[in-house]
């Protein structure tokens, strides 16, 4: 079976094609900075990545130019589109509204459509994306795979917010966090990898990227995650704020003249790593400008571990211990300083890392704390479309099942 998982984001799309006898990558790729005139694809096939420019106006547009490249010319692996037997989506924002992947028909994405207001950036595009899908492939099934859903088993004393209880009836502010695919992919791989049950252990998911985010995952289930109603709260992230007084926010209104819009640009894409270091977003060449001795590019990088540790503690208090801390996500993956940093001070918990190990670790599973140590701890490459295309893959199967 061939599953095509698309992720829609708000200016960009990535996709992946899975021939899922295997659940192996056919081919791959992302369209970038749709809208502008300067959009391309960049297609990766057989180990060599192609890059096709072209003005894509918008995501039914990406699509389709998607769909073309599957079928056409040197990035062909298909050679009709009835070759595919299903589509995966990434949908950003459903609320309390689903807490598992579903096949998508009308109504669910009119329910969906209801959390618009939640990501307004994002969920229109999903659904664009699904919407452009049906027009070229109206007889495919399509599921969504919800970024939200995962934490969906937090208890209330755990995404609530103390405000006026009618906001939360009234309008669902509370905290639902992100990132949920990759937190259930890698908290699931880690106990596979490990060869250990999820029932019983404590584990903390570390997904340290652009944005970051860091889940409690207790038997198998998330009880609470560092994003909020919106991906700004939590972790200090590239040019994300993360965890700011709510009385800063509404200072900052006043001295700089700013409205909702203007606010919500300052903390979500002039703050974080960029904001702090006036240097870069990427953690890469924060380290960059540490080495050429720049004083703010060390303090960015200071408050952006200790932000890990402090959530890390916490999460080991809420959970009353640790088994297992993993770090996902680009930075996570590939950074031993981060890892490092996030782990550092953290002996009073029984962390011990092997410190040989975790600066030799880069993008692959492996174990970074020491034999004797008694949390362990690892590094676990995320798999979100994987995981998308095998949620996919189970409900297609479902349904064939009933007929």
């Amino acid at each position: 079976m061939k599953i095509l998982v698309l992720n829609c984001g708000s200016s960009s799309i990535k996709y992946a094609l899975y021939d899922m006898t295997d659940k192996s990558v056919i081919t791959s790729g992302g369209i970038e900075k749709i809208g502008l005139p300067d959009s391309f694809i960049k297609v990766k096939l057989n180990g060599k990545k192609i890059q096709i420019d072209q003005p894509i106006a918008e995501h039914t547009a990406g699509v389709q130019l998607i769909f073309k490249c599957l079928t056409e010319g040197e990035t062909k692996v298909l050679n009709s589109l009835n070759e595919i037997d299903a589509v995966g989506h990434r949908m950003v924002h459903g609320g309390e509204k689903f807490n598992k992947s579903v096949l998508l028909n009308d109504e669910v994405m009119e329910v969906f459509a209801s959390c618009n207001d939640l990501a307004p950036l994002h969920n229109p595009a999903n659904i664009k994306g699904v919407n452009a899908v049906k027009a070229c492939l109206p007889n495919v099934p399509q599921v969504g795979v919800f970024d939200t859903a995962f934490h969906q088993t937090m208890p209330d004393y755990a995404y609530m917010y103390a405000l006026p209880y009618e906001l939360y009836t009234k309008y669902g502010v509370r905290r639902y966090g992100f990132h949920g695919t990759s937190h259930r992919y890698v908290s699931q791989r880690v106990c596979e990898y490990l060869g250990v049950s999820p029932e019983g252990k404590k584990i903390i998911t570390c997904h340290i990227g652009n944005g970051a985010s860091i889940a409690a995952v207790k038997d198998g289930k998330c009880v609470d995650t560092s994003m909020g109603l919106t991906p700004l709260e939590g972790l200090i992230m590239g040019t994300r704020s993360g965890d700011i007084d709510a009385g800063a926010v509404t200072f900052l209104m006043d001295k700089l003249g700013l409205d909702t819009a203007g606010i919500s640009n300052l903390l979500n894409k002039k703050s974080g790593l960029a904001g702090v270091s006036e240097a870069s977003s990427d953690f890469r060449d924060i380290l960059a400008a540490i080495e050429a001795g720049n004083d703010k590019a060390r303090l960015a990088k200071e408050m952006y571990t200790y932000r890990i540790k402090k959530y890390i503690g916490q999460y080991a208090a809420a959970m009353g211990g640790v088994d297992i801390i993993l770090f996902t996500g680009g930075a996570g993956e590939n950074q031993w300083e981060v890892r490092e940093g996030a782990t550092n001070g953290l002996d009073f918990l029984g962390v011990k890392i092997d410190r040989d190990k975790n600066h030799s670790v880069r993008a692959t599973e492996d174990i970074i704390s020491t034999p004797d140590s008694k949390v362990t701890v690892c590094v676990i490459p995320t798999d979100e479309e994987l995981m998308i295309a095998s949620d996919t893959l189970d409900i297609v199967k479902g349904l064939r099942s009933k007929v």
